[in-house]
């Protein structure tokens, strides 16, 4: 039977029990001191990090709630869901864009207006101030650079179906994390250029065709796996390449793009932003708009920048000052109309690599 995409939302509301507390940053404090309680699907160390310097400089009390890699951001948006009816959360810091937007078009997300988002750019905003973007990821392809020779390194996503590479994948499971987001970025960006869905169909079908594998350890899972030897190349993002190694293990990445021609401006890389935003009802509304306005600062987008994650800043300033993880074509697509698709994108990938296997 297929695993829908839709199907997985009743799995994933019984898993909400399985979510990972990263633990309160601190002790918990009386309660007649002010407090914000966080959703977020940010790593761990980088998450207690900057929560620790937003108690430092506000003394407001944090409690912290994150999710496993393995589900990251899915665990906490069937969590919000449920909890739409009496909200327990203030604020969602989540590590990509895409069910951010989901949550937001559902009501689960509040306008947020202050003084440090006003100006914010619209290309990282929702128009109605619901979510904010900032230090963003690149979907990028990792590689073992032993194993796979300078003119056989793809340039292009649509490489990845050469026969060539033919049990040489592997990607995370697309139902959970970017990876389902990257494939409505794509099944959009081709639409847009005229091709309708058959260049993104055509697409999933070499991936099935060349057996990829799906992992359900996340895209560090696929890094790690590629470090291993498990897999020659992998579908991941640029924090996990990054942060492997930094622990020394002999990996590279490739910035490939989604339009063949490789002066088409706009046609490059995708970049996934964080995105934070006010849980509509949450108890703590005051303290909340506190909270996003030190998470949209310019020293936590440094900080996020200068982590083992090297996140892009999307502060042009910074982005020149952290120009070594600078993408120089990011992809023009558009992202609400990406997340509208992800649901259908995933379920067609699933139905293709399960068709595949089925023979």
């Amino acid at each position: 039977m297929t695993r829908s995409i839709r199907g997985i939302r009743q799995a994933c509301a019984i898993a909400v029990v399985a979510i990972m507390v990263f633990g309160l940053s601190g002790c918990r404090r009386g309660d007649d001191e002010p407090t914000v309680v966080l959703y977020a699907s940010a790593d761990e160390y980088l998450a207690r990090e900057i929560v620790a310097a937003f108690e430092d400089e506000t003394g407001i009390n944090v409690e912290l709630l994150g999710d496993s890699e393995a589900r990251k951001t899915t665990g906490l948006v069937e969590r919000l869901r449920n909890e739409q009816d009496k909200p327990q959360a203030d604020v969602f810091w989540s590590s990509e864009c895409f069910q951010t937007i989901a949550l937001a078009d559902e009501g689960v997300l509040d306008e947020y207006l202050s003084d440090a988002t006003a100006d914010w750019p619209v290309e990282h905003r929702d128009g109605q101030r619901r979510w904010f973007g900032f230090a963003a990821r690149a979907r990028v392809i990792v590689f073992a650079p032993d194993r796979v020779s300078l003119d056989d390194r793809p340039e292009t996503w649509m490489d990845l179906t050469d026969a060539k590479w033919k049990g040489r994948l592997v990607m995370a499971d697309p139902r959970f994390g970017t990876t389902g987001g990257h494939l409505g970025a794509m099944r959009t960006y081709w639409s847009a250029l005229g091709y309708g869905n058959a260049y993104y169909e055509a697409f999933i079908a070499g991936l099935a065709d060349n057996n990829v594998r799906l992992l359900t350890t996340g895209n560090a899972g696929v890094v790690d796996a590629v470090a291993r030897g498990e897999a020659d190349i992998g579908l991941t993002d640029t924090d996990d390449v990054w942060a492997a190694r930094e622990r020394g293990f002999d990996v590279d990445l490739l910035y490939p793009r989604h339009h063949r021609e490789p002066d088409k401006r706009g046609g490059g890389t995708l970049l996934i932003p964080n995105t934070v935003a006010r849980v509509t009802g949450g108890p703590n509304p005051d303290e909340a708009g506190m909270l996003i306005d030190f998470l949209l600062s310019e020293r936590v987008e440094r900080m996020i920048a200068a982590s083992v994650s090297h996140n892009v800043p999307l502060r042009p300033g910074l982005a020149n000052e952290f120009s070594l993880y600078a993408v120089d074509d990011p992809l023009r697509v558009d992202l609400e109309r990406a997340a509208a698709v992800r649901a259908d994108a995933i379920d067609e990938a699933m139905q293709a690599i399960e068709q595949v296997e089925s023979n």
